[in-house]
């Protein structure tokens, strides 16, 4: 057959004697011209004109700038192609019909298709490189389309061709649009003027893209790019060679960041705030601010919503379509005739969409379109949901800093619960967002469906839509139960933590005395409750998945077998594959309504808890602080003679405070207003309840100078501290703040200081979550002198040093735990380090000893302070500083009960001044005590052990990828980068097989059945449709065979129903099992690790595997599985199908399987580090936001509240830009696998049309290609989600592989005497001892011999060996050479736990757990009350415990905080009496209590421990004057070994000058 434009069977084809435009041949032929044009011109301008055209302008972006109605040029440009896809199709399809070719038919169209595409590349590039000059060429080919098409148009008019034939309709459609881009390009014109006008408009791009920072580009790319997010490309594929950092994904773009939202959502609620106003009991509506803030852009997505919906109904229409039109060929083959009349070629629509070839062609589109209209409806709303987020924070945030303090003091509003608004009620409303569209999309697509289902099956479809119906209720049920399940199994998992956290601090003492597996089985209890709630947990998780996969097969059985009894014409194919395809589409929405439903109701208690809480109590403005008066203050010169005067310490105090004079420093003027820094006048404040805490204040702080104030425990000295600052309620009086304005001649003045801000160190130190330097500087300029002046004042820097990293080491909590003097002194410092006139100091010596104290006193208070001409006022209980002072203030029950100088109240008040003078007398004795700096060496002693070997960690941490990494170290980067792509299948199978074999088979054998079952289902109802069809023919007796199907049908419908449930209890069960297993051999691993593991190991760390990790592995990997394996197996089941029904679709299946692999391959890798990202900067945004709250009154008090501020929208964009690009990661996943699934959808078509054997299997195999598509991503992002979470799995495993200690001893606990060791007597034989096989020895060759029932010292300076001496005692170091023998027995024999529950301790911080006292004293139960009350009564405790609540019973609070510290070693001493062993071994046992206590513990030991061996190690030497024998130790020797009287009698001794340093 010869090619011919206009066909070679029309000899009229080239006839133009009715005038030219008579000729349909030619017209079409003149249509070619302008595409032709087109063509020419733009292709050398693409070709050459490029690499001049954009060096002009020099942006990062190559997607910066977009021409006016550029998204409507993209709409209409698309619209365009496919309605020339229509036209081309037309065209072939009219030409089949034909005896010759008519190439004029189509060729145009394809012309046409092309130049359209080639206009849109055109106009990006111009775009980009803006110029618009060249849009001319474009614009005179929509003039030339346009004409060309009208002109085609006015000949059909003017034949007469009716408005049904397609052809007619095609060619009008064409000319709008080519009108409308026309249009469209005027309008550019209008608009940029860039030809036609004198002065082309200039235009600069967004800021967004000027900011080299700004990586998100989905706002600003074109709309092909938007859609398709061809913009993230680079990032994906770049992760694969360098992990995302925070620097790869930039900064948010403006509109994006919370500022910009807060702001929107502020204004929205302060409207809200004025209609409201004038109704007293209404409150503002928050709903009404979110939706006039955000509400376009939930319209937006709810449109693209519905759009997508009524697009999916495409799959079910097309594929009826196909079948149908399968079986008509198939069965009229022979009758079709080909000849039809050329000049007559019109084809009508309906002709057009019977073609089979068509409908697969146009299911392809409309599955495109569909995707990506969903896409974008899911990433509008994200979007969006990230901004309300970002607004709602920056809203609680700015409330946080203007909570009245009472608010916080009274818990009307608790941590926990601001903690709660910011975790967890923000993310329940975003995630309302989320899944918002869906409640009004939802109901529209269940009704469509129903109505398409009536058309295809009549009556028996509403059968079928019943069983949904009635069964979806159900499911909101489970889900309601879900949610109460989480809820119990949250409440045992805290109290787990409780505990385990517990045993973690105090895990030295329960080693000790041997009680670990007490402690143990008490966290095995709560968690075994907590398992309980996990199981009903899985229970509804297994039910609510068996639901999903079981509804549909019920509602289909229904529907068929209704079907098939009611109706007399037997099931067509198409309906039955047209129908089952709607039954998916109708589950869908009905499984997600109840999530969204309980969203919604979650959202709105959300809502209802934040209007609470912006609604709360706010503090008052205090304006008043900005300074009434504007008295001009002169300060007064500097003085030379500067000298403070040293306190001489060998004087008792109460002589130096009788001869103390006024300090000469000072002049003393009269006392005039202008010398007043702070005045309150009449004051009555309170904490909010109305009852004034304090009252009648009327005091004045004078400028420069030190007011001290004093006075007993709780008589208000803090308030009064707070009440200056506005924190409380002021019921009447005034704080009048004198204007200070600064004329000092000196440096200092140069730097002006902050005038209204008071540098305040509370009473309970607060610290950031950063580097010692930043809590020290404060947001203040670094200032090295001044830095290194306030360190030494504080006596910080030993600790520095002692730090791993220095004053670069993050402290606060999430860093290194410091102890409270540490703290104390940090805040301390902090106050000196701001540069303000007035500084408040709250008891800062409270947590010092009393060197440290002195050395502030001097350096810090005295001198640096006092240089600077500081206001300071210092609230403390330490009388001996009263001298320094310039004003004392007396307080006494909430009123002021004397104000002036020392010398006035010694002149006014003799009887306060003499109590003072016996109070001081009592420090001064327990300063003579006191000498040795002991808290402090002990504080850091702490430390540097916590410290010393931050080697350990790291090797734990590494353990697993060493395993990896040893195969090939050759190239360093490629083994990371396999790492990175490699799928942790070790720890899979390690969690696999955690849950026991048999449950693992049992679930792979359970889940492939099913599968099996699901597909006979299919297939069963593919034969039983095509059966009906040949029967027609051949007309056999119909009845048995329906009844043999149906029955069939039904047997493999129940099978799978059971199955379904089966499968999803068999996942679940195993989940259960492995977390339970994991959680067990965790738990037990680590209290039995050695305790040189808990030395070096972050506490953090150890709890991040139990809180984090486990809740990982019990709630997140078992679902994650199930929906892994799920779409898996049904990718694999279709593609199987499919390829039975028509094996030549795996041909073309290769390329698709390529692409897929690459796509995941390349996902996978940065899901995962935005995943690890955007929880990493959750973290800092959460901690932030707790801090805050604990530190208020310190924020501002500094007057940082706008630094904080912008910390937290720094914080929040952050978070924000990872959890966007994570979820525009997801959507460029989604859209490729969805594209990649319609492709499989299109080949499965055309190949079984054109190979398939019935019409039952094409529809079988796409109605497995339509659920591929469902799929493909899940199996993707479950990959991804288990990826991340087998990271749990590993870390705990790297755990699992620790030492433990060796527990069993070479002797049988039954060989052991059952009073082992009576006497008492020890020896000690060349010990050599270390805390790890690689370290250095701590103790060498120690030989010592002690005597029963021996009172035995030992001393030497910090770090001397003695208490690795004491713990030797117990085995808990490693002895490597000599032993200690006691009562006969060599230790190392004994198994671990015989040793240590026959020895008792003291430790040196006393360690109380939350439980009664019994179970303190006595966690075993071993003794009677009577034992308790005597050991409660030698530790002088009995008293007090029986005037608690309960007696024995009452409750200590977590780490023993309702006792003093004092009564807790008490209490620490009672429990080792309770212990009747004959060795008492007290490890500095009184270093950290006060006088009186130590007396008392003195005399104890003397009498009820008269028999008993009892090893003293001493902080303080005169404590051991007494004992019977003491040893001096010096860097793990024995010196001096002796009794005390010998010892001293050595004048060069070294114990004798330990106690002449001590006197």
């Amino acid at each position: 057959m010869r090619l011919a434009f206009c066909g070679n069977d029309n000899a009229s084809a080239y006839n133009i004697s009715a005038g030219v435009l008579r000729n349909v041949c030619f017209v079409d032929a003149l249509n070619l011209v302008p595409h032709v044009f087109l063509l020419f011109i733009t292709f050398p301008i693409l070709f050459i004109g490029w690499g001049s055209q954009s060096s002009k302008v020099q942006i990062h972006h190559n997607t910066w700038l977009h021409f006016p109605g550029h998204n409507l040029r993209w709409i209409l440009t698309f619209t365009l192609l496919f309605v020339h896809v229509c036209e081309i199709a037309e065209g072939i399809v009219s030409d089949t019909q034909m005896n010759s070719r008519h190439l004029h038919l189509f060729l145009p169209a394809i012309m046409g298709f092309v130049a359209a595409t080639v206009s849109i590349v055109y106009y990006h590039n111009i775009e980009t490189s803006n110029f618009p000059k060249l849009l001319l060429a474009l614009f005179l080919y929509w003039i030339m389309a346009f004409v060309t098409k009208t002109i085609k148009l006015v000949r059909y008019c003017q034949d007469g061709v009716p408005f049904s034939q397609l052809r007619f309709c095609i060619t009008g459609i064409m000319v709008i649009l080519y009108g409308l881009l026309m249009a469209v390009e005027i309008n550019v014109i209008r608009v940029r003027r860039y030809v036609f006008f004198m002065n082309p408009q200039k235009v600069k791009p967004p800021e967004d893209l000027q900011d080299l920072g700004v990586r998100f580009l989905q706002p600003f790319v074109n709309l092909l790019s938007k859609a398709t997010y061809w913009w993230m490309n680079t990032l994906i594929i770049s992760a694969h060679k360098k992990p995302v950092d925070l620097k790869a994904i930039g900064k948010l773009p403006i509109a994006m960041r919370a500022l910009t939202n807060y702001v929107r959502l502020k204004e929205a609620y302060e409207e809200q705030k004025k209609k409201v106003a004038d109704q007293p009991n209404r409150s503002p509506s928050i709903w009404l601010a979110m939706y006039s803030a955000f509400g376009r852009p939930i319209l937006l997505s709810s449109t693209f919503r519905y759009l997508a919906d009524l697009l999916g109904f495409a799959g079910p229409l097309c594929i009826s379509g196909i079948v149908q039109g399968f079986q008509n060929t198939t069965n009229n083959t022979n009758t079709t005739e080909k000849v039809k009349d050329p000049s007559n070629s019109y084809l009508s629509s309906e002709e057009f969409l019977r073609n089979v070839y068509v409908l697969a062609v146009l299911l392809f589109l409309a599955l495109i379109l569909q995707r990506t209209f969903l896409q974008a409806s899911y990433y509008v709303t994200t979007e969006t949901g990230i901004n309300l987020r970002g607004a709602l924070l920056a809203m609680i945030y700015n409330k946080i800093l203007r909570l009245s303090t009472s608010n916080l003091s009274m818990g009307e509003m608790t941590l926990g619960q601001i903690n709660n608004l910011v975790a967890i009620e923000t993310n329940q409303l975003m995630w309302f967002l989320f899944l918002c569209p869906n409640l009004w999309a939802m109901p529209v697509q269940i009704i469509m469906g129903v109505i398409l289902l009536y058309n295809l099956l009549g009556v028996s479809a509403l059968v079928g839509a019943a069983v949904i119906v009635l069964l979806a209720p159900i499911q909101y049920f489970i889900a309601t139960k879900l949610a109460e399940a989480q809820k119990s199994t949250l409440d045992y998992s805290t109290e787990r933590l409780k505990k385990t956290n517990e045993i973690l601090k105090g895990i030295k003492l329960l080693k000790l005395y041997a009680w670990e597996h007490i402690f143990c089985t008490s966290v095995e209890e709560t968690r075994m409750k907590e398992l309980t709630s996990l199981k009903t947990f899985a229970l509804h998780t297994s039910l609510s998945i068996f639901m999903n996969a079981a509804i549909p097969i019920a509602a289909v059985l229904a529907t068929f077998v209704t079907y098939a009894y009611t109706n007399v014409k037997p099931l067509q194919p198409a309906q039955a594959f047209a129908s089952l395809s709607l039954f998916h589409i109708l589950v869908t929405p009905l499984f997600l309504l109840s999530t969204v439903v309980r969203f919604a109701v979650k959202a709105i208690i959300s809502v209802q808890k934040l209007n609470e809480f912006l609604l709360s109590d706010e503090i008052g403005d205090d304006s008043w602080r900005g300074g009434d008066s504007s008295v001009a203050y002169e300060s007064c010169k500097k003085h030379t003679g500067l000298h403070t005067k040293a306190i001489n310490r060998r004087q008792p105090l109460r002589y130096q405070l009788e001869s103390y004079e006024q300090p000469t420093r000072k002049q003393t003027r009269p006392v005039e207003i202008d010398d007043t820094a702070i005045k309150v006048t009449n004051g009555y404040f309170s904490w909010g309840s109305g009852l004034a805490t304090l009252s009648n204040i009327n005091i004045r702080i004078p400028t420069g100078q030190m007011t001290m104030i004093v006075g007993q425990v709780g008589c208000g000295k803090s308030s009064l501290l707070l009440a200056i600052l506005g924190e409380m309620q002021t019921l009447e009086g005034k704080v009048h703040w004198s204007n200070v304005n600064e004329t000092e001649p000196s440096f200092e003045a140069s730097r002006s200081r902050n005038r209204y801000s008071v540098a305040y160190a509370a009473q309970k130190p607060w610290l950031l979550n950063a580097t010692v330097e930043e809590n020290i500087i404060f947001g203040s300029p670094f200032n090295k002198q001044r830095y290194k002046a306030v360190t030494d004042a504080c006596s910080l820097q030993p600790d520095i040093d002692l730090l791993p990293f220095g004053d670069q080491t993050e402290i606060g909590e999430r860093g290194i735990n410091l102890s409270g003097g540490q703290r104390q002194r940090i805040c301390v410092a902090r106050a000196l380090y701001q540069n303000t006139n007035i500084v408040f100091l709250d008891d800062p010596f409270s947590a010092l000893d009393i060197h440290l104290s002195d050395h502030l006193m001097q350096e810090g208070i005295l001198k640096f302070l006092q240089e600077d001409k500081r206001t300071l006022v210092l609230v403390t209980h330490k009388l001996q500083y009263l001298p320094h002072a310039d004003w004392i203030i007396a307080m006494k029950d909430g009123m002021v009960l004397r104000e002036g100088t020392l010398k006035d109240i010694q002149n006014k008040d003799i009887e306060l001044y003499e109590h003072w003078k016996t109070l001081m007398n009592r420090q001064d004795q327990e300063l003579e005590k006191d000498m040795e700096a002991d808290q402090t060496t002990l504080e850091r002693k702490t430390l540097r052990r916590a410290m010393y070997p931050r080697e350990s960690k790291s090797q734990l941490e590494d353990e697993d990828e060493e395993e990896e990494e040893e195969d090939d170290e050759d190239d360093n980067m490629s083994t990371v980068l396999r790492l990175r792509t490699k799928m942790p299948w070790k720890t899979c199978w390690r969690y696999l097989t955690s849950g026991g074999f048999f449950l693992l088979f049992l679930m792979i054998f359970s889940k492939l059945l099913k599968h099996s079952v699901i597909v006979a289902i299919d297939y069963s109802l593919a034969t039983w449709t095509s059966m009906d069809n040949k029967n027609e023919v051949k007309n056999v007796d119909k009845s048995t065979d329906k009844t043999y199907h149906v029955a069939v049908f039904s047997i493999l419908s129940g099978a799978g129903i059971v199955l379904c449930l089966i499968t999803s209890l068999t996942v679940e069960w195993m989940g259960l099992t492995a977390a339970k297993n994991l959680h067990h051999n965790l738990l037990n691993k680590i209290i039995l690790g050695p305790i040189r593991f808990f030395d070096t190991t972050p506490l953090g760390l150890i709890l991040n595997r139990f809180s984090a990790d486990t809740n990982i592995i019990d709630q997140h990997i078992p679902p994650t599985l199930e929906s892994l394996s799920r779409s898996t197996l049904l990718c694999l089941s279709a593609i199987g199908m499919i390829s039975y029904a028509t094996p030549w679709f795996l041909v073309a299946l290769v390329p698709l399987g390529v692409a897929f692999y690459f796509i995941q391959k390349y996902f996978r890798v940065a899901s995962k580090d935005l995943q690890e990202l955007d929880d990493s900067t959750q973290l800092p945004l959460l901690c932030h936001f707790s801090e805050t709250a604990e530190g208020l009154t310190t924020i501002r008090a500094f007057r940082h509240e706008a630094r904080f501020k912008q910390r937290m929208l720094e914080l929040t964009d952050t978070n924000n830009i990872a959890y966007l690009f994570l979820s525009a990661a997801n959507r460029w996943l989604e859209v490729r696998t969805d594209y990649l699934g319609a492709c499989i959808v299109l080949t499965a078509a055309v190949t079984s049309i054109t190979e398939g054997p019935t019409s039952g299997f094409v529809g079988l195999g796409l109605l497995y290609a339509l659920t591929i598509t469902n799929y493909l991503n899940w199996v993707v992002r479950n990959l991804a989600d288990l990826e991340v979470q087998m990271g749990a799995v590993k870390k705990v495993h790297s755990f699992l592989n620790m030492e433990s200690e060796n527990y069993d001893g070479y002797l049988d606990p039954s060989q052991v005497p059952k009073d082992w060791p009576q006497e008492g007597e020890i020896k000690i034989e060349n010990l050599c001892v270390r805390y790890e096989n690689n370290l250095k020895p701590v103790l060498k060759h120690v030989k010592a011999y002690i005597k029963p029932g021996q009172k035995v010292g030992i001393c030497g300076r910090t770090g001397s060996g003695k208490s690795s001496l004491s713990l030797a005692f117990f085995r808990m170091v490693d002895i490597f050479d000599g032993r200690i023998v006691i009562d006969g027995i060599d230790i190392s024999k004994l198994p671990l736990h015989t040793l240590r529950s026959r020895l008792s301790i003291i430790l040196q911080d006393p360690i109380l757990f939350s439980g009664s006292i019994r179970f303190n004293l006595d966690p075993e139960c071993k003794c009677t009350d009577d034992r308790l009350w005597e050991a409660l009564e030698i530790a002088q405790l009995k008293n007090m415990v029986k005037s608690l609540p309960g007696g024995l019973d009452a409750m200590v609070t977590e780490g023993g905080e309702n006792f003093s510290v004092g009564q807790r070693q008490l209490f620490c001493l009672a429990r080792a009496f309770v212990r009747k062993s004959s060795i008492l071994i007290m490890d500095e046992a009184t270093a950290s209590i006060d006088m009186a206590t130590e007396n008392i513990l003195q005399k104890v030991v003397m009498t009820a421990f008269a028999d008993r061996t009892v090893v003293t190690i001493a902080h303080r030497v005169h404590t051991i004057l007494t004992a019977d024998l003491v040893i001096v130790m010096k860097r793990g020797n024995i010196l001096e070994y002796d009794t005390p009287e010998n010892l001293l009698s050595q004048e060069d001794g070294i114990f004798a000058s330990f106690v002449r340093a001590d006197m």
